[in-house]
């Protein structure tokens, strides 16, 4: 049976062209994975309705979930996506995204002390812990607009990565207090801080996406200037044996590494692949 490839309940003359050129990713990227679409379910949750007249306006929340087989391996794909629908006098004007995938970026500094190099990871309470909560909020922990970092924060944590830093925000990866470093909550910062720890939480920078294993982390920077945007951490793996991660922000579950089938996408985009631990 196939399917036609597309945000199921979108009018594809009605979205955005950052969207359009998105789906023609998406469908590129299935085809070069030699991945077959067995299934897509669409569940559509308006949540906010707004009327000027003759106008109105719909945000809306949509989970879609992929149903994938490469090879001879089955996976779903979950994603939840907010958007919104406008629409005058009855008829449809535009159905866009209105979620970011990424955090702000700001630099900090980080400590090169040489301290003990060695933690005990557990990937398996990691990996858990980013199946239990990647589309829901843990109340121990403060819930950004941009949460994709705080998230792999919480997972590494999870794992039993150690903090260190506090209170100096500018130093260390640590949460506690009603406070936290900037690593902990900024992409661009933990990205940094990753590629320089040598004390409490430490990773190894590896150059090719399949040395990494469950519970590893993968940095974007969508625009290739430096700026890092986007962090998820690795919670399976396809039929290809490449990473499926997990992330928030734009909260997903077991989403093919690269984002392709992401509005943030370039063809500028770089990747950093980190081995925790």
């Amino acid at each position: 049976m196939g399917f036609q490839l597309g945000l199921v309940g979108t009018r594809p003359d009605k979205t955005t062209p950052q969207e359009t050129e998105m789906l023609r990713r998406l469908k590129r990227s299935l085809q070069y994975r030699e991945a077959t679409l067995l299934k897509i379910l669409v569940s559509f949750y308006p949540y906010r309705i707004h009327r000027f007249g003759k106008q109105e306006n719909v945000t809306y929340q949509l989970v879609i979930s992929r149903f994938i087989k490469i090879k001879q391996k089955y996976h779903i794909e979950e994603q939840v996506l907010h958007r919104m629908v406008k629409t005058h006098d009855g008829h449809l004007l535009i159905d866009k995204l209105i979620q970011k995938e990424s955090l702000p970026t700001q630099k900090i500094s980080t400590s090169n002390q040489q301290v003990d190099r060695g933690f005990s990871y557990d990937r398996r309470n990691a990996v858990q812990y980013a199946e239990r909560w990647w589309d829901d909020y843990n109340s121990s922990y403060r819930k950004f607009t941009d949460n994709c970092t705080n998230f792999i924060s919480q997972c590494l944590r999870a794992g039993g990565a150690p903090m260190r830093g506090m209170p100096e925000r500018e130093k260390g990866w640590w949460y506690g207090k009603g406070t936290w470093s900037y690593s902990w909550a900024v992409a661009h910062s933990f990205r940094w801080y990753l590629s320089s720890s040598t004390e409490g939480l430490m990773a190894s920078e590896v150059e090719n996406v399949k040395e990494l294993a469950l519970g590893d982390v993968i940095c974007y920077d969508f625009n290739g200037d430096d700026r890092w945007q986007h962090s998820t951490i690795v919670t399976g793996f396809d039929g290809n044996e490449e990473p499926l991660v997990n992330a928030q922000t734009t909260n997903s579950r077991a989403r093919y590494w690269t984002y392709e089938d992401s509005t943030a996408w370039t063809p500028n985009i770089k990747y950093k692949f980190f081995r925790i631990g």
